[in-house]
C-alpha cells in the first residue's frame, strides 16, 4: 500500500452566501469549511440562523401558488437546462467535492454523472403525472382523481454525497410543483451552493429554491418542521437525528421521506464466483471511503470459501493508494473529519480485543488529513461492536456461516433494512434468500445498486419512503379527488 503525496488544488468560483427569494446574501456569521485531506480552510460560508430560516420558508411559501399552477413543460426544461450546465461543470463539481469531503477525483466525477442523471430522469417525470377517472359503483357519479403539489418541502442533505443528495431531493420537488427550502451539511456546504446557483442559471424562478447553510441545524429546521409552513420533510442522515425529526414532523402532520441509516449484508454463498465476489467486495465497500448508507457493512461468507474470498480481498484492499483525492492515482481519500477517524479506530480497536484478527490494515495513514488504511478482519465474533454499528470508514469484517438459515439470521438480526449483498450463482438460492432478506434493495452478484432509475429507500428503521424511479416523484404529490354527479 502507498501513500500519495498532498496536493494543492484550485478551489472554483462558488457562491458562500445565503440563497433567499432569488437574491445572494450576507449572513450575519460565518463558518469555515476544511479539506479533510490537509486540513486546511478552503472558504468561509454564511452561517443561517432562525432569522434567516424564517425569511426562507417565508419565501418558498409565497412563492408555491404561482409555482404549482407553471406549466409541467416548463418544470420539465429547466430540469433538463440544470442537468446540462452541471454536466458542462464537471470538473468544478468533482473539485468541490474531492476539495471539502475527500473523495477521489475520479470518484467525484462519477457522482456528477450520477447526480445530474436526477435531474434529467425527473425532467422527463415532470410531464408524465398522471390521473385517473371511474365511475362509482352504484353508477350515480364519476370519480377524478388527479395529482397536485404536497407544498413547501424541507429539504435536509449528509455530507458524504453532496451533489448526488441534493439533486434526488431537488429533482422530484421541482417536477411535482413544490418549492423548497433546503440545508445541506455543514461539511459540504460548497457543492450545494454551486447546484443552488445552476438552478437560478437554469431559470428556476425567485422563492422557488431557497439554501441555508448552517451550523445551528437545531435552529434552522425547528423554524422550518414547526413554524406550520412546510408541508413535507425530506432527510437523509443517521437513523437517531430521523427519529427526531419524525417528531417534529408530528406536530404539524407533515409528510415525510426519510433515508435513514444502513448496516448492510454481503452474503457469499458456498457456490458464488469468488473473485465476481471480491470485485462487488470492492466496490460495496470501498465506494466513498466507506462512508455510505449502501456501505457493506457486515461479511458473512460460507466457511467453504471463507479463506480464498479473504485472502483475495486482502490482496486487493492493500494495493489500493491512500492519500489526497486530488492527487494522480488516489483510490481512497480521508474520513471525513477526526469524529469520523477516531469512530473507526474505536471500532476496529474493540474487535480485535474480542478476538478478531488484523489481515491487512488496521492502522491510521500519513502525518496530516484524517486517513485509515483499508482494513480487512477475519474471526470477527458476533458481538464485536462493528457487527451492529454502522462503520462508515474503509473497514470490511469477514463472519463465517454454514448454512442459510444461519446466514438469514445473522443478516436480518438488524434495526436497519436498507440494502443487502448476495452472491451465489444457483438461481433458486438467489429468490429464495433475496426473499428472506430483511431489506428495501438487494444487490444480486452486484455491489452497486442505486441508479436515478430504481426506487433507493429500506424497511425497518432504515427509512420511510423511496427517492428515484418512477415512484421518487410521488413523495412530493398528493392526490386529490373530484366527485361529479353523472347528468
Amino acid at each position: 500500500m502507498t501513500t500519495t503525496e498532498l496536493q494543492p488544488a484550485t478551489l472554483p468560483a462558488v457562491p458562500t452566501g445565503l440563497f433567499i427569494d432569488g437574491r445572494w446574501r450576507d449572513g450575519a456569521r460565518t463558518f469555515d469549511v476544511e479539506n479533510p485531506a490537509t486540513g486546511v480552510v478552503l472558504a468561509s460560508v454564511a452561517d443561517g440562523t432562525a432569522d434567516d430560516a424564517r425569511r426562507a420558508i417565508d419565501a418558498a411559501a409565497a412563492a408555491q401558488d404561482q409555482w404549482a399552477r407553471t406549466a409541467p413543460r416548463e418544470r420539465s426544461e429547466i430540469l433538463r437546462r440544470a442537468y446540462e450546465l452541471v454536466i458542462a461543470r464537471t470538473e468544478d463539481f468533482a473539485t468541490l467535492m474531492t476539495l471539502e469531503m475527500g473523495k477521489p477525483l475520479a470518484e467525484a466525477r462519477g457522482e456528477v454523472a450520477y447526480g445530474a442523471e436526477f435531474l434529467r430522469w425527473f425532467s422527463e417525470e415532470a410531464v408524465r403525472i398522471a390521473g385517473d377517472t371511474t365511475v362509482t359503483g352504484d353508477g350515480r357519479n364519476r370519480i377524478l382523481v388527479g395529482r397536485a403539489p404536497v407544498g413547501p418541502c424541507v429539504l435536509i442533505t449528509p455530507w458524504n454525497f453532496p451533489l448526488a443528495m441534493g439533486t434526488r431531493k431537488i429533482g422530484p420537488a421541482v417536477a411535482a410543483g413544490c418549492t423548497m427550502v433546503f440545508k445541506p451539511a455543514p461539511q459540504t456546504p460548497l457543492t450545494a451552493l454551486l447546484l443552488t446557483e445552476v438552478l437560478r442559471e437554469a431559470g428556476l424562478p425567485d422563492g422557488v429554491l431557497n439554501t441555508v447553510a448552517t451550523t445551528d441545524a437545531a435552529a434552522v429546521v425547528t423554524e422550518w418542521v414547526e413554524g406550520g409552513k412546510a408541508r413535507k420533510i425530506s432527510f437523509t442522515g443517521s437513523t437517531n437525528v430521523g427519529k427526531i425529526l419524525l417528531g417534529q414532523a408530528a406536530k404539524t402532520v407533515m409528510r415525510t421521506s426519510m433515508e435513514l441509516g444502513g448496516n448492510a449484508p454481503f452474503l457469499v454463498c458456498a457456490d458464488a464466483d469468488v473473485d465476481k465476489a471480491v470485485d462487488g467486495a470492492m466496490v460495496a465497500k470501498l465506494r466513498n471511503m466507506g462512508e455510505a448508507c449502501t456501505a457493506a457493512n457486515r461479511f458473512y461468507v460460507h466457511r467453504d470459501v471463507v479463506d480464498e474470498f479473504t485472502t483475495k480481498l486482502a490482496e486487493r484492499m492493500s494495493a489500493l493508494t491512500v492519500g489526497d483525492g486530488t492527487a494522480p492515482g488516489t483510490d481512497v481519500g480521508p474520513l471525513i473529519d477526526a469524529a469520523g477517524l477516531g469512530k473507526v479506530e474505536r471500532l476496529v480497536a474493540d474487535a480485535v480485543a474480542k478476538g478478531a484478527r488484523i489481515v491487512t490494515g488496521g492502522e491510521r495513514a500519513g502525518e496530516t488529513g484524517y486517513f485509515y488504511r483499508p482494513t480487512v478482519l477475519a474471526d470477527v465474533p458476533a458481538d464485536a461492536e462493528l457487527a451492529a454499528t454502522e462503520i462508515f470508514g474503509p473497514v470490511a469484517p469477514v463472519h463465517v456461516f454454514d448454512d442459510e438459515d444461519e446466514a438469514i439470521a445473522a443478516a436480518n438480526d438488524t434495526d436497519a433494512g436498507l440494502v443487502a449483498y448476495l452472491f451465489t450463482q444457483d438461481i433458486d438460492r438467489a429468490w429464495r434468500l433475496s426473499d428472506r432478506i430483511e431489506a428495501g434493495m438487494v444487490g444480486l452478484n452486484t455491489g452497486l445498486v442505486s441508479n436515478p432509475a430504481a426506487p433507493f429507500g429500506g424497511v425497518k428503521q432504515s427509512g420511510l419512503g423511496r427517492e428515484g424511479g418512477r415512484v421518487g416523484i410521488d413523495e412530493f404529490l398528493e392526490y386529490k379527488y373530484l366527485a361529479i354527479p353523472k347528468g
